[in-house]
């Protein structure tokens, strides 16, 4: 049993020496908290890694499926947002591996295709009028769209030209 903070270990011992052609991976997954202090994520829930080792003989392959959810920052009032999401992996851990070691850490493995998944922006602000000081405000894309810009009479003499 991994202990909490422990890194996702993964035996090798039973494919390396053959005994056994797979192995099945169904368990919790923690990324450590410095790995996403410095993101827009906060925090993780429910991380789970279902998948399956397997050795052809030439390679040894993970293939399998991260869910969770994250808990990031809303683009907009940068209040924390759940954004559930899945992805799929396939990876040869040949490469990863060194001297035909019997363990390999594939928590780098798994953050690198977890960072994949992160939207650059995600907000539930409906209501932009809360968002307004002194000489500014926030408007929607919508909005935008549908105003007078200066620069459209400006871009049509250009067509002319």
């Amino acid at each position: 049993m991994r202990k909490r903070g422990d890194r996702m270990k993964l035996d090798l011992l039973t494919l390396n020496n053959n005994l056994k052609t797979m192995l099945e991976i169904s368990q919790k997954v923690e990324i450590p908290k410095e790995w996403y202090q410095k993101t827009s994520i906060i925090n993780f829930q429910d991380l789970w890694l279902e998948g399956t080792v397997t050795n052809n003989g030439n390679t040894i392959t993970l293939k399998a499926n991260i869910s969770g959810i994250m808990i990031i920052e809303d683009s907009i009032s940068l209040d924390p947002i759940e954004y559930p999401f899945s992805c799929e992996i396939e990876e040869n851990l040949q490469d990863f591996l060194k001297n035909n070691e019997n363990t390999l850490d594939i928590t780098e493995i798994l953050w690198q295709n977890i960072m994949l998944e992160v939207p650059l922006r995600l907000s539930n602000v409906e209501n932009f009028d809360e968002y307004q000081g002194d000489g500014w405000k926030l408007i929607s894309e919508d909005s935008i769209q549908n105003t007078n810009n200066p620069f459209s009479e400006l871009k049509d003499m250009m067509r002319e030209e």
